[in-house]
């Protein structure tokens, strides 16, 4: 089983992105799911959301405490949150930063990975709406999402130009990755 952990803020779309990564799994015949931590959570408060992925049925209904992979839409919250908790040493963290993976403030041996996915989304959607990027970035890393069915479910969640505009930063993102 692969179980993602996503660190965001009140509003970025952390659930979304959780939704879209178990939705894409699902397209490939996995069983997925993804749900939110909620508490007192507000508009940029910091928040989680996770996913698990797994060619069999999913029965593990708890917060994911050792994740393979950590998706992470704001950088700002390395200061605060401890966003490489129980990831583990083989895994993979993506940061959405322009800044190189190695000038990030992580202790772990997992793999770093960088894409300014802000930028991307700005230059496709004209908006700083991040998902589809930094799905498309987790999947280069991790290899666990194909694009096509990434892009079927963009298209089918986003029809029309928004979903096309939404599968070209998922693309472009998929191809501009930084690791160390």
């Amino acid at each position: 089983m692969k179980q993602i952990r996503i660190h965001g803020r009140g509003g970025q779309g952390s659930v979304t992105l959780a939704h879209l990564i178990a939705e894409a799994a699902y397209e490939e015949d996995k069983w997925a799911q993804a749900f939110p931590s909620f508490g007192v959570e507000r508009r940029g408060a910091p928040v989680e959301a996770f996913a698990r992925i797994d060619d069999e049925k999913i029965t593990d209904r708890s917060q994911v405490d050792e994740p393979d992979y950590v998706v992470v839409q704001d950088p700002s919250l390395i200061e605060f949150v401890d966003v490489a908790r129980g990831v583990v040493d083989d895994g993979a963290i993506v940061v959405n930063t322009e800044a190189d993976p190695e000038e990030l403030d992580l202790e772990t041996d997992a793999t770093v990975v960088t894409v300014d996915a802000t930028e991307i989304a700005l230059e496709h959607l004209g908006k700083p709406i991040m998902n589809t990027a930094l799905m498309g970035a987790f999947a280069s890393v991790t290899g666990v999402l194909q694009q096509e069915s990434m892009e079927s479910v963009i298209m089918t969640e986003f029809p029309g130009e928004i979903g096309e505009q939404n599968v070209a930063a998922t693309t472009d993102a998929y191809a501009e990755v930084s690791t160390v």
